[in-house]
């Protein structure tokens, strides 16, 4: 519940936004724990290699000791059981698995650096193309804060004293942009959003719950994997859904004291729970008359 500038994401593993301030930390932590558990992986590799060569034998029923092999080395190592083994094997695995999926997570960051973009940003210009698209302007998205070279973006982030550039308000913006651009851009986004939004009632009540089990084995099973909210409904309650899954629904439900299309309560509602109504809510115009289908 705070303003976090040139805010990337939430991390919940740093429990932490990643924004201006710790963006170029961030991305470091995610090239330095990949390298870390590569280094892991090799010793734990070499462990185990050493150890069963050296000090086991795997038969057809059992596993034996070979104590022949103390005798011919006896400097002192860590005993090494199948206890040990598992372990290793284990944390050999977790290292590997960590290593792709965190070095996942820098490319991805990396991509957006080398072109001035936080994941936020990244998804409203994928939005603006569609939006784009849909409607066919003709109109050309620019990205504001794209300085058209990859060093210069990558300056922007990463520094030599590790103090980010500029204030974490105002940035330089390419010839033809302001600082406002993406926020008009944002403004046009919400609008299109109302338009392509449709009317639903409430058909059944739904308490709300994450995982209903009364409606349906399928519902049950395939709510989405989010920390998005989910909302009540009661019989009756109109809905304004803007989007959806195949089982659910993520939409605003318009509450008897809104005022001017005021306040409304967001979140995921079971799509069984709901029937779209004969007219669309905020054009009041039929459904399948001049709105396209998504």
């Amino acid at each position: 519940h705070r303003c976090v500038m040139k805010m990337d994401h939430h991390c919940p593993w740093i429990n932490n936004c990643c924004g201006y301030q710790n963006h170029a930390s961030f991305t470091l932590f995610l090239l330095l724990a990949p390298l870390g558990c590569i280094h892991a992986s090799f010793i734990f590799v070499m462990t185990m290699y050493t150890q069963l060569y050296n000090r086991i034998s795997f038969g057809w029923s059992s596993v034996k000791i070979d104590m022949s092999a103390a005798k011919r080395d006896p400097r002192p190592i860590i005993p090494f059981g199948l206890s040990a083994f598992a372990a290793s094997l284990f944390a050999l695995g977790l290292a590997l698995g960590t290593t792709i999926a965190v070095g996942m997570l820098f490319i991805i960051q990396m991509k957006v650096i080398l072109t001035n973009k936080t994941s936020i940003e990244s998804w409203i210009e994928e939005k603006a193309k569609d939006r784009i698209q849909y409607y066919q302007t003709g109109e050309t998205f620019i990205f504001p804060y794209d300085m058209g070279s990859k060093w210069k973006n990558f300056k922007q982030v990463f520094t030599w004293s590790g103090i980010p550039e500029g204030d974490g308000l105002d940035w330089p913006v390419r010839d033809g942009c302001h600082q406002y651009s993406l926020t008009i851009e944002q403004l046009k986004q919400k609008a299109d959003k109302r338009v392509r939004s449709v009317r639903y009632r409430a058909i059944e009540d739904y308490s709300g719950v994450c995982c209903p089990v009364t409606k349906g084995v399928k519902t049950f099973f395939t709510t989405p994997c989010t920390e998005e909210p989910r909302i009540a409904l009661s019989k009756g309650d109109l809905i304004l859904a803007t989007r959806g899954l195949k089982h659910w629904m993520y939409g605003e439900k318009i509450l008897d004291s809104a005022v001017d299309g005021g306040i409304r309560e967001r979140g995921w509602f079971p799509r069984k729970c709901v029937e779209k109504c004969q007219y669309d809510s905020e054009t009041d115009q039929p459904v399948d008359g001049e709105k396209k289908n998504r």
